[in-house]
């Protein structure tokens, strides 16, 4: 069965970047299980992935416009320390979930001075070239369950 929309695809992974530093990766023990075609994985790796078989081995190189995107530098100000109130320790590298005009996002505090925080919207890989090396381990159709809630179900899921 290949990769294709509505898909459920098992893989192992490693993700770097430019450098070759690892940024994530995923096991044969502890395997990345997606919905293919639904959103679930950055469009680039969707795209390289799809008419792959159980088997095939994947290396692929996804631009920033195909993966999170380019960083904007307006996604990043200058906020008070009295906004992260109940919080006693601001540091860099810590998330919060911000209401914006586009609703929740995720922001990430990337230094602290004093009494004022910056902070940056862009997702942490936005701007990167992402390098990954993938294998397929299993392709399967998804169940009724798993498209209607949009993610492959599990052992662990409680749903």
């Amino acid at each position: 069965m290949q990769i294709a929309q509505n898909k459920v695809a098992i893989i192992t992974y490693t993700l770097t970047n430019v450098n070759g530093d690892v940024l994530d990766q995923a096991n044969e023990e502890q395997p990345f299980a997606f919905i293919a075609g639904t959103g679930n994985i950055i469009p680039g790796l969707d795209e390289a992935l799809a008419g792959k078989t159980a088997g095939d081995a994947v290396t692929t190189t996804i631009a920033p416009e195909h993966a999170y995107g380019e960083r904007h530098d307006e996604l990043t100000q200058t906020v008070p320390k009295e906004m992260f109130q109940g919080v006693d320790n601001v540091e860099p590298g810590m998330q919060f979930n911000a209401q914006t005009n586009q609703g929740m996002s995720v922001v990430t505090v990337t230094n602290v001075e004093g009494d004022q925080v910056t902070i940056d919207g862009n997702h942490p890989l936005a701007g990167e070239t992402l390098n990954f090396d993938v294998k397929i381990l299993e392709v399967r159709d998804a169940t009724a369950d798993e498209l209607e809630h949009g993610h492959v179900h599990g052992p662990s899921c409680d749903h």
